[in-house]
Formats: C-alpha cells, sequence, structure tokens
C-alpha cells in the first residue's frame, strides 16, 4: 500500500469519526442527556486525528505534497465533510502518477 493510498485511508477514517462526532454523539449528549456518548467518539476522534496528522506527515514527504497542499489538507480535517474534498485530489494525484508511470 502506498502512502498516498494509506494517507486516503486515515482521511476517510478521520472525517467519518468527526462526522459521527459531530452528528450523533454531540446530539446525544446535549439534547438526550447522555454525555458518555461524547467522551467515547471524542477519545476515538482524537486518536484519529492525531494518526492523520502523523500520516500528513508522512505523506507530504514521501508522495510529494506541497506545503500549500498540506496546509489545505489540514485546514479541511477541521471542517465537516472537508476530508472529502482532500480525498478527491487524493483521487486525482493518485489518476495522475498512473499516467506519468506509463
Amino acid at each position: 500500500m502506498s502512502e498516498l493510498q494509506k494517507f486516503r485511508l486515515i482521511n476517510k477514517i478521520e472525517g467519518y469519526s468527526y462526522i459521527v462526532l459531530l452528528f450523533i454523539a454531540m446530539p446525544l449528549k446535549y439534547i438526550f442527556g447522555y454525555p458518555e456518548a461524547t467522551k467515547v467518539v471524542g477519545m476515538i476522534h482524537g486518536i484519529l486525528f492525531i494518526v492523520f496528522v502523523y500520516q500528513l506527515i508522512k505523506a507530504t514527504k514521501i508522495v510529494p505534497f506541497s506545503q500549500k497542499e498540506s496546509v489545505i489538507f489540514f485546514i479541511a480535517s477541521l471542517i465537516p465533510f472537508g476530508s472529502f474534498y482532500s480525498d478527491r485530489f487524493c483521487v486525482a494525484k493518485m489518476k495522475k502518477e498512473e499516467v506519468i508511470a506509463k
């Protein structure tokens, strides 16, 4: 598995965990009075975010991503559904690399 594929995978997983945190765990806490939801999902998302940042740094060196691309990926990870924008960019980059390799 290439670094770009690893980055795409953790990007998607982290993005889904953020969506679950915002749209499932937070309403469970504040509307239904179930604070344990955010404790569990928040911890999982936090760990995944750390892994995402690590993988972003690693992919920036190996793929390589430009500094501007890396900053955009990081900012997109802070926005709900932003990681899915990043994934579309990665798919385009993978297709470009395949064309170059041929």
